[in-house]
């Protein structure tokens, strides 16, 4: 899920949440997303979290990445905090 916070916060732009299947999942994408996008010249802010926690974050400074294992998203169903953002892409 894409969500646009430009009109709701100002700790980033936009939020990236998505959900992993395990913890192997979870290091996976955030080792991919590090490394691509360093190569686009934009290393990560900072990067919190490990992935058997359930959560992990990658913060851009105007983007911020969470990957959560399910049980992780549910509890914390950043969705609904931020229920006023627009909600710019929703897969599933």
């Amino acid at each position: 899920m894409l969500l646009n916070l430009h009109q709701v916060s100002l700790l980033a732009d936009y939020f990236v949440v998505c959900t992993a299947g395990s913890q192997r999942q979870i290091g996976a994408i955030i080792d991919h997303v590090l490394t691509e996008v360093k190569q686009e010249g934009r290393p990560a802010l900072h990067v919190e979290g490990e992935p058997s926690s359930g959560w992990m974050l990658i913060d851009y400074g105007d983007v911020v990445l969470h990957v959560f294992a399910e049980a992780q998203r549910e509890y914390y169903r950043l969705e609904d905090l931020w229920n006023k953002a627009v909600v710019v892409l929703k897969l599933q």
